[in-house]
């Protein structure tokens, strides 16, 4: 009977090793659905994330939460939507008030109470605060190497992209700090060099897995990337090698880093035990132009909530655990959380999660447990809720709105001079034969067979509402110039003398 009970367990419980698996989760910046070779790109060289896609598992229907940078990584590293957070409307700023709250669990948080080694690598983009309150390593991270905020928050003239000696193309927010580079919670070099900063992110993210594996500890590794994010850089090594221009060097480099980590992998022997899991927290800023990053097929693009704003090229990879192939089904950043906590045997934090464990489909070729998705816009009313949702194939939106973001593409409804429109009934699209969201099903009026449907969408948006406990506001905290990072805090005039290079800071 025991020997039975136990069998029976062992099927409908997550198959936690003995041994836990180390955790590689590489983030993307403004990438678009369609910037990879692997998801139809013809000009894009990602050969790295190309044969990723080709021995593991990509998604063609993966959901990030925010079109925006901040609401989307406070949900990947706590599997809830930002609205329960706070962490919205839009994002922080070098003088924030606010962060991800501390009493949030994130995954770095749940992975260090079963034993991993944690490092962060890149743009953090959760709030600092004073005296260095959300930094990372006040949110599970052991160590942390990069930028607290996104580097177009800085003065453009103090970045140096490609060299020799030329400015980064395009402005930024002038009137904030030079970008710092952090290490834990000193600063490194202000402001960053960017044509030696990507290989100084590659020599520490290899030092830390092999340190790791020296040590016998399962290691979790954030490698949140500044790629492909406008203004463009690329280190001397990639520089005008793309035939995509300075966007696509940016995004070779990004690719070589994904390279690098994957052979890092197989030089450690930890081939077999290491679950490599790469996305984008929003889509392309197609205001940009060229130097804005790819929806694709799909329609607009950052900022928005069309799909082109919300669906993501992601890719799973573990080595003989996850079998090759190409999924439809539904996933989201949210689910990255509790599927990780399933392999790790990793308590799960005590608050609502709105992810998923994914471990079945994964592994088993299953269906997802997730047949539906909320959309959220980056200016985020709770008198107003949703803009759209996802159910099976059919997307429904309440509102829908323009963006500054998504500008100058052909598309007159991706642009910011199309205006915040409530729609009912709710525009309807088939997103099985039209991911493009092109042909609205209740054009001409709701069709006979179609009303089931739409009673079904509009319950379970009332019902998802009814449950959606919405958060302060943590990017409306108000801002503290005095909180601008500046390497040598007593120095006049600011934000100009805060100048610092590595190793002498």
């Amino acid at each position: 009977m025991a020997f039975w009970y136990l069998l029976w367990l062992g099927f409908i419980l997550p198959q936690v090793s003995a041994d836990p698996p180390n955790i590689i989760l590489i983030l993307a910046d403004d990438m678009g659905y369609g910037d990879l070779g692997c998801y139809g790109h013809p000009s894009s060289l990602t050969p790295n994330l190309d044969k990723m896609a080709a021995q593991g598992l990509r998604f063609t229907d993966f959901y990030t939460t925010g079109a925006v940078c901040s609401p989307s990584r406070a949900s990947l590293l706590t599997g809830r939507y930002q609205t329960r957070t706070g962490v919205y409307p839009g994002v922080f700023y070098p003088t924030s008030l606010g962060g991800l709250p501390l009493n949030e669990v994130t995954l770095a948080e749940i992975l260090q109470s079963r034993g991993y080694l944690t490092a962060t690598v890149g743009k953090w983009h959760l709030g600092m605060g004073m005296n260095g309150t959300y930094l990372p390593t006040r949110q599970g991270f052991h160590h942390f190497l990069g930028s607290p905020f996104s580097h177009d928050q800085g003065p453009c003239q103090n970045l140096i992209c490609f060299p020799p000696d030329i400015s980064c193309f395009g402005t930024c927010d002038l009137g904030e700090a030079p970008l710092p580079l952090f290490l834990d919670e000193d600063i490194l070099e202000q402001p960053v060099d960017f044509t030696k900063l990507v290989p100084l992110y590659q020599e520490f993210s290899k030092s830390f897995i092999h340190g790791a594996v020296e040590d016998k500890k399962p290691f979790f590794l954030y490698y949140a990337s500044h790629h492909t994010h406008y203004p463009q850089f690329a280190s001397a090594a990639y520089t005008g090698r793309s035939p995509r221009g300075r966007y696509g060097d940016a995004l070779m480099e990004f690719d070589g880093v994904v390279g690098e980590l994957l052979q890092t992998v197989k030089d450690s022997g930890i081939q077999n035990n290491t679950l490599i899991i790469f996305t984008s927290d929003n889509g392309p800023e197609t205001m940009r132009k060229e130097r804005g990053g790819s929806s694709g097929h799909l329609k607009c693009g950052k900022s928005t909530t069309y799909e082109g704003g919300l669906r993501e090229p992601a890719i799973m990879y573990w080595e003989g655990k996850i079998k090759p192939g190409v999924t439809s089904e539904i996933a989201s950043i949210l689910d990255i959380l509790p599927t990780i906590a399933a392999l790790t045997g990793a308590p799960l934090p005590n608050v609502t999660l709105d992810g998923y464990d994914l471990s079945k489909l994964l592994f088993d070729g299953h269906s997802s447990p997730r047949n539906m998705f909320y959309y959220y816009p980056p200016s985020i009313d709770p008198s107003r809720g949703i803009f759209a949702l996802r159910m099976g194939n059919y997307k429904a939106h309440f509102y829908t709105q323009g963006a500054f973001h998504s500008d100058t593409t052909p598309d007159a409804d991706c642009h910011v001079t199309a205006r915040l429109t409530s729609h009912d009934p709710p525009l309807l699209f088939d997103l099985g034969m039209d991911p493009a969201e092109n042909y609205d099903l209740f054009k001409r009026g709701v069709p006979e067979d179609l009303v089931p449907l739409l009673n079904k969408i509009q319950e379970e948006r009332a019902r998802f509402e009814s449950t959606m406990e919405y958060a302060e506001s943590e990017t409306n905290k108000g801002k503290d110039p005095s909180l601008r990072p500046c390497c040598n805090p007593a120095c006049t005039p600011k934000p100009k003398c805060c100048h610092c290079e590595r190793g002498n800071s």
